[in-house]
């Protein structure tokens, strides 16, 4: 798991409902500092506390988690399955005629 991706995912619900790292910390009875380096990926955060924060952001643990555990190619495929879902039959052409063009040139640069 990476520290920097939970503390980010952490720091982003917590701007998200407004609140500061005093009442973050003041919820889940820990210190403003601990709070810090947990948003900043220099301090692990217990299960337990992170049970708190998923409360307190009204979220469940595994959001807070998605970024946080290396799931790069798999939020790339969904983005893509998003961005393919959302297009019309017109956009989808395009898409493909963008993507080998792209593979083309890519293939006779190497």
């Amino acid at each position: 798991m990476d520290r920097k991706l939970l503390g980010n995912r952490i720091k982003e619900e917590r701007l998200r409902i407004g609140l500061t790292q005093e009442q973050i910390a003041e919820r889940i009875n820990v210190s403003t500092t601990y709070i810090g380096y947990v948003e900043r990926g220099e301090r692990s955060i217990t299960l337990e506390k992170l049970i708190l924060l998923a409360e307190c952001f009204h979220v469940t643990i595994d959001s807070l988690l998605h970024n946080a555990v290396n799931d790069e190619p798999r939020l790339r495929d969904n983005r893509i399955k998003s961005l393919w879902n959302s297009s019309s039959d017109k956009e989808k052409d395009l898409i493909i005629d963008i993507a080998e063009v792209v593979l083309k040139n890519l293939s006779s640069n190497q």
